[in-house]
C-alpha cells in the first residue's frame, strides 16, 4: 500500500490532541460543553541546515529536548483551554519568582521541569538497571550476558512504569487521544480523505511514534554497552550518562529512516516499537478523532496534500466541505456502524492503491 510522509507529528494533552507541522502547532481540545477548542501558536523551528542542531546524528538530541519542552508546554495549555487551572493564591516561592523575573517566569518553570523530567528519567532508565545488574556480577561473570540483563531490566522499567500509570483514569484518555493522533497522520498519510470515519479505520500505531523511539534508544544503548566495556562502577555510571546524546542520535536517524521508508527490512526492525506502542495506545472514539481532525486541519492542508500526492485518486482535486460534527456521547451502536463503513471504504481504497 502506498504511503506518503507527511512531515506532520503530536502528541496527546489533556482531552485533546496538539498536532505540529514546519513552524505552527495547533491544540485541539474537547472541553466540557462538548465544543472543540483550538489554539494556533507558532514553534521554535530548526536552525538551517547548516547549523549545529541540523547535523546527522546531533539532531536527535537537540529534537528530542525541543519536544519534551513543547510537550511540557502543551499539556499546561490545554488545561488553560479546558479551565481546569484553579484559582488558588499563589505561593510565596511563586511570588518570588515572579517579582525576581517578571515575564520569564514561565519559561524558567518549563526549562526547570524539562531538567528535572530528564534527571528523573536518567536515573530511572539508565542508572537503575545498571545497579540493578551489578548485584549479580558475582554470579554472572560474562559481560555480554550483563549488559544484556541491564538492558532488559532498562526496558522491563518502562513497561513497569507505562503499566502503572495506565491504571489512572486520566491518563487512559491520554493514550486514547494518542491512538487518535496516530490514526489521522495514517489517514493523510495513506490517501485517505481526513473524516471521522477513514480515521477511525486507520491503525492506531504509527513508526515515527516517541514511544517508538524510547524503545530504540533501549534497544541501541544494549549494542553500545557491550561494545563499550568499562568495569569500574563509577566510570560506568558516567559513561551511560555521557553515551545518552550518542544513542539519542543514532536513535533518531533511525526513527527517521523508518518513518520515510516502507523496506520490508525497516519494517521488521520498527516492529518492538510498533509492540511497544500497544501500551501507549489505546482505540479513541469518534468525538476523539474529530478533536485530531480539528488540530490537523489547522496547521496542514491535507487537500492539497492528498491532491498532490495522490492524483490517481483525486484527479479533480477535493472541494472544501462543511462537515458535521460528531456528539461526544455517540452511542456504541453507532460507534459500530461507523466502523463498518469505513472499513468498506478502506477495502475500496485498497483496490485503488
Amino acid at each position: 500500500m502506498k504511503r506518503v510522509y507527511s512531515g506532520i507529528g503530536g502528541q496527546a494533552v489533556l482531552e485533546g490532541i496538539m498536532m505540529m507541522n514546519k513552524d505552527r502547532y495547533a491544540i485541539a481540545v474537547r472541553k466540557a460543553n462538548k465544543e472543540i477548542a483550538v489554539d494556533v501558536q507558532a514553534c521554535e523551528t530548526p536552525g538551517n541546515k547548516h547549523s549545529v542542531s541540523e547535523w546527522p546524528f546531533v539532531r536527535g538530541v537537540f529534537a528530542f529536548i525541543r519536544s519534551l519542552s513543547l510537550g511540557l508546554k502543551t499539556i499546561t495549555a490545554s488545561a488553560d483551554m479546558l479551565g481546569e487551572e484553579a484559582e488558588e493564591e499563589p505561593s510565596k516561592f511563586e511570588k518570588w519568582l515572579y517579582e525576581k523575573f517578571g515575564d520569564k517566569t514561565e519559561k524558567i518553570i518549563m526549562d526547570a521541569a524539562v531538567v528535572i523530567a530528564l534527571i528523573l528519567a536518567v536515573g530511572l532508565f539508565m542508572l537503575l538497571p545498571m545497579f540493578i545488574s551489578n548485584l549479580l556480577k558475582n554470579v554472572i561473570k560474562n559481560y555480554y550476558v550483563m549488559a544484556l540483563i541491564e538492558g532488559l531490566i532498562r526496558i522491563g522499567n518502562f513497561i513497569g512504569y507505562i503499566k502503572l500509570i495506565s491504571g489512572m483514569e486520566d491518563i487512559k484518555r491520554t493514550f486514547m487521544y494518542h491512538g487518535a493522533e496516530h490514526k489521522c497522520i495514517n489517514c493523510v498519510e495513506l490517501g485517505r480523505e481526513l473524516n471521522v470515519e477513514n480515521v477511525m479505520a486507520g491503525s492506531k500505531e504509527h513508526k515515527r511514534c516517541g514511544t517508538s523511539f524510547i524503545i530504540i534508544v533501549m534497544i541501541i544503548s544494549i549494542l553500545f554497552f557491550m561494545v563499550i566495556r568499562i568495569d569500574n562502577l563509577a566510570l560506568r555510571a558516567i559513561s551511560r550518562i555521557l553515551l545518552i546524546p550518542v544513542i539519542a542520535g543514532v536513535s533518531y536517524e533511525f526513527l527517521r529512516i523508518a518513518g520515510r521508508s516502507e523496506s520490508p527490512v525497516i519494517n521488521i526492525l520498527s516492529r518492538p516499537g510498533m509492540w511497544m506502542q500497544g501500551l501507549t495506545t489505546k482505540e479513541p472514539t469518534p468525538d476523539m478523532c474529530e478533536v485530531a481532525i480539528a488540530a490537523t486541519s489547522k496547521v496542514f492542508d491535507w487537500r492539497a496534500f492528498l491532491t498532490e500526492n495522490f492524483p490517481e485518486l483525486y484527479p479533480d482535486g477535493i472541494p472544501e466541505e462543511v462537515t458535521e460534527e460528531v456528539p461526544a456521547e455517540e452511542t456504541a451502536e453507532t460507534v459500530e456502524e461507523t466502523t463498518e463503513t469505513a472499513e468498506a471504504e478502506k477495502k475500496r481504497d485498497e483496490q485503488l492503491l
